[in-house]
């Protein structure tokens, strides 16, 4: 996800059903970051020079599809119309980055370019956390949460960090979900409630990236 500036467009329906400015702007903003981060996953495997940055595309677009079907999903419950693109803003930042297209600049950009962009959709859901006031959208934002600052992880810094266990985090839904909660609070991210779902070696995998990037700075 990136951050945008749109709200979005709530019924009177919506607002009986406790929802707030803040909230109807998260739903809004989560889902134009969603569909700017699987555009930058697809221009990634197109154009990126490094298998590592092709993975980290490759994650982003089936961790952001998944996600933003359940926001998509949500804002229909709610009564809540979301924009139906990417801003401006997020649209001449991956055209910039699409300019360099082949070359190692690309890769560069690229990832300075969601490094950024993560940073910026961590402050918006922790917003939602904080001032959020309808449960299920909140829910939604902490669910978000974990896959967000797994997607910064592999990018901070403007440096690709990505290996054989890439695979093996992703959103979903499934059996495995409970015993992956239990495995992301050893981690120190936050649980889910249906959104990402962290193997054990996704897991393993985080911690790794974390002690690295630890050991650097």
């Amino acid at each position: 996800m990136a951050a945008a500036a749109l709200s979005g467009i709530a019924t009177p329906q919506a607002f009986a059903a406790g929802l707030t400015d803040q909230d109807t702007t998260f739903m809004a903003q989560a889902h134009q970051g969603n569909l700017a981060e699987i555009a930058a996953g697809n221009d990634a495997q197109l154009h990126a020079t490094t298998e590592c940055v092709k993975q980290v595309g490759d994650l982003l677009v089936r961790d952001h599809s998944k996600l933003d079907a359940d926001v998509k999903m949500l804002a229909g419950k709610l009564k809540v119309t979301l924009p139906p693109s990417p801003s401006a803003e997020q649209n001449k930042e991956l055209a910039a980055v699409q300019a360099k297209a082949g070359s190692p600049a690309y890769n560069a950009g690229w990832l300075s370019t969601q490094d950024a962009a993560h940073r910026k959709t961590l402050a918006l859901i922790d917003q939602e956390i904080k001032a959020g006031s309808n449960a299920e959208v909140v829910a939604a934002a902490r669910s978000a949460r974990p896959v967000v600052a797994m997607h910064l992880d592999m990018v901070r810094g403007g440096t690709c960090h990505a290996g054989s266990d890439t695979g093996m985090i992703h959103a979903g839904s499934g059996g495995q979900l409970a015993a992956a909660r239990d495995s992301a609070d050893t981690a120190g991210v936050v649980g889910m409630a249906g959104g990402a779902l962290l193997t054990a070696g996704g897991v393993a995998w985080l911690l790794r990236i974390r002690r690295r990037t630890a050991g650097k700075s």
